[in-house]
């Protein structure tokens, strides 16, 4: 059993439907403020802002299908500024700049309770998290998995086996090495080199299955495409031994499936906002609504900063004409998938 393609730490999306905006297994919210301007792209518009361990969310109150969905592994940079909102006029804001698919995006919200650190301290505490808590999400090559003879576990991590004598079979010669299997990932290392190691967690399996190969009867571990989609085998033997091995690990990858653990661990206090009657829930419409024409949010958001005139001209050999002088980072190939 695969687990759901992820997609929420992954991406940045616009006006989603309200089952995108539900949370996915193993997602939790970690903080809620009632009171957040989505400044750049509905300036004046008061909305609710959701952190969870994958991403953060933002929608307007009084049209919740005005809203975005930020993958916290697309954020590049989190700064404040003084920005200009309709509600409270030239105010500290917070300033996210997102990379998604080569496309650079910039969002800035605004906490519209006079004094609250709240909206910065807890996006980029979560931020933080979720940077060093990569090893739970992402396959690793050559990773520090070994200190001092003894496997290094992650916070929320437990050994469920250790399996000795197995063969790595990603050279002609394969490499002896031991399996560490856990309630979040599969590891191996090689005996003589516990450098020569991979780390990959359920997450990112895609298929695991025992096959014939020219070593004999292997293991066989298909990762994503995310991941890169690899293909790794290993030796075990005696069969029985392997069969039971490859057994564990399916069970427990079907296990991780329901349940996942994404490993951002973080706690903001409970104190309440000094807001006034700001909690009612969003009015969720009973239908979903279909756009005939491409939104503008990529141009709401679009990072190209504040320019305070055109940039100079140069001639397009891809256009056939000349065009203002793009930003550097941006091609127009880049600029028509955008709008594709």
């Amino acid at each position: 059993m695969a687990v759901d393609p992820l997609w929420e730490d992954r991406d940045v999306r616009f006006d989603v439907t309200s089952s995108q905006m539900k949370f996915r297994p193993g997602e939790k919210l970690i903080d809620q403020l009632d009171a957040v301007e989505d400044t750049k792209g509905n300036n004046g518009d008061r909305g609710r802002l959701m952190v969870t361990n994958l991403r953060i969310i933002w929608h307007s109150i009084e049209m919740p299908r005005a809203n975005l969905s930020i993958g916290f592994n697309c954020v590049i940079g989190l700064s404040t500024r003084t920005a200009q909102s309709k509600l409270r006029g030239a105010v500290e804001a917070l300033y996210i700049l997102c990379k998604c698919n080569s496309t650079r995006f910039e969002f800035i919200f605004t906490n519209l309770v006079p004094g609250s650190p709240r909206l910065f301290t807890s996006i980029m505490s979560v931020q933080k998290a979720y940077e060093t808590s990569k090893l739970y999400r992402d396959l690793k090559l050559r990773g520090a998995l070994i200190k001092d003879k003894q496997v290094r576990l992650l916070p929320q991590e437990q050994i469920y086996d250790q399996v000795n004598g197995v063969w790595n079979l990603s050279s002609d010669q394969g490499n002896l090495g031991t399996f560490y299997i856990t309630n979040v990932r599969l590891m191996w290392h090689a005996n003589i080199n516990e450098s020569f190691n991979v780390s990959i967690p359920y997450m990112q399996m895609k298929v695991v299955k025992v096959r014939d190969s020219k070593f004999g009867i292997a293991l066989v571990v298909e990762t994503s495409a995310m991941s890169g989609g690899y293909v790794l085998g290993f030796r075990i033997d005696p069969l029985e031994k392997l069969q039971a091995t490859a057994k564990m690990i399916q069970n427990l990858h079907k296990v991780y499936s329901t349940c996942p653990i994404f490993g951002v661990e973080f706690e903001v206090d409970d104190t309440p906002q000094a807001t006034e009657a700001m909690t009612r829930a969003p009015i969720q419409d009973d239908v979903e609504v279909e756009y005939d024409n491409q939104t503008d949010a990529f141009a709401a958001y679009f990072a190209d900063g504040n320019k305070e005139k055109d940039r100079e001209p140069v001639y397009s050999e891809e256009l056939g004409l000349a065009v203002e002088k793009l930003k550097e980072g941006f091609t127009i190939a880049g600029l028509w998938q955008v709008v594709a």
